[in-house]
């Protein structure tokens, strides 16, 4: 706490993660965690991963240090308020409002990372609604142009290989008007946004989010009267 005076002094738990990689200087280090910051190349990355570990770390009062020098890899520690309460584990009984409420909607889901889009296709169908997964922006578009009935939203992932998700919307808003959106990222739709990607406004969720928490957003999407 004396080298972070902004965390509260108690017991921690700690993660390692060490690689014997490139390394990085000091003019990188001092960046690594700012939202779209990346030594890759265009197109090779998004600089939003380290950046989305640092947001999940201060959601859960936890605080990273980082050692590197060039050519000599990279010491991450991770600290994590250690669990201070008993063993016993309270089971709470599930109110109304915890049931998710079915759909039945077309819904195209894109999302560039495999698991992700596996995970999210599987909580959708779970609660009713068809799902046209597509891992590439080109990918989704071909199939809603392909896809015999009406699309009732577009759910993307906002920053991907070579299209983003507030363009993809535009494409596809250009043959299928009206068509609802709602976009989503490992980041705040803050940062997102103050950096032009996504404009005030939009219907957007935050991963990651659990499958109450979606099915809770899509009803506010299709129950609202337009």
């Amino acid at each position: 706490v004396r080298l972070h005076p902004d965390h509260a002094p108690g017991r921690y738990v700690v993660v390692e993660v060490e690689d014997s990689g490139c390394g990085m200087d000091k003019e990188t280090l001092d960046r690594i965690f700012e939202p779209f910051f990346t030594t890759k190349d265009v197109g090779q990355g998004t600089g939003l991963g380290l950046a989305t570990v640092y947001g999940i770390m201060k959601q859960n009062q936890g605080f990273i240090t980082v050692y590197s020098e060039p050519g000599m890899g990279a010491l991450f520690r991770f600290y994590l308020p250690a669990w201070t309460g008993g063993g016993e584990v309270m089971t709470l009984e599930p109110s109304p409002d915890d049931t998710p409420r079915p759909g039945h909607e077309t819904i195209l889901l894109v999302e560039d990372e495999p698991a992700i889009l596996d995970m999210i296709r599987k909580m959708l169908e779970r609660d009713g609604y068809t799902v046209l997964a597509a891992n590439r922006p080109d990918h989704a578009i071909r199939l809603a142009e392909e896809h015999p009935c009406p699309i009732d939203l577009l759910m993307t992932d906002v920053i991907m290989p070579a299209m983003n998700g507030r363009d993809l919307a535009a494409a596809m808003l250009a043959f299928a008007p009206g068509l609802r959106c709602l976009f989503m990222s490992g980041y705040t739709a803050d940062v997102i946004g103050h950096h032009g990607v996504l404009e005030k406004g939009v219907h957007f969720i935050q991963k990651p989010f659990s499958r109450k928490e979606l099915n809770l957003k899509l009803r506010e999407l299709f129950d609202k009267k337009d």
